[in-house]
């Protein structure tokens, strides 16, 4: 299982980019969360299988048709086996 922490940076509150990651997580059966930082940015941390994260991370420099992404900062992390699901706080 593959563990990852994200944050987004460039116009990415307010466009809806929590809700449309969440679904993109979803269909790949990616587990986490996703939430707004206080800095403008979108934080998220994602596990799963190593194919799906990483289809999932690529999707991110996308976003949603209203987001601009700048920046995607990535650091490994470890799994969470409490986590099951994917929120959107």
């Amino acid at each position: 299982m593959k563990a990852i922490h994200i944050s987004i940076y460039g116009q990415v509150q307010g466009v809806g980019y929590r809700a449309w990651i969440k679904e993109e997580a979803e269909k790949l059966k990616v587990f986490g969360w996703v939430r707004n930082a206080s800095d403008g940015s979108v934080e998220l941390f994602l596990q799963g299988d190593e194919s799906s994260v990483n289809q999932l991370l690529a999707l991110t420099w996308e976003g949603p048709n209203q987001a601009e992404v700048d920046d995607v900062l990535t650091q490994e992390s470890e799994a969470d086996n409490l986590i099951n699901a994917f929120e959107a706080h």
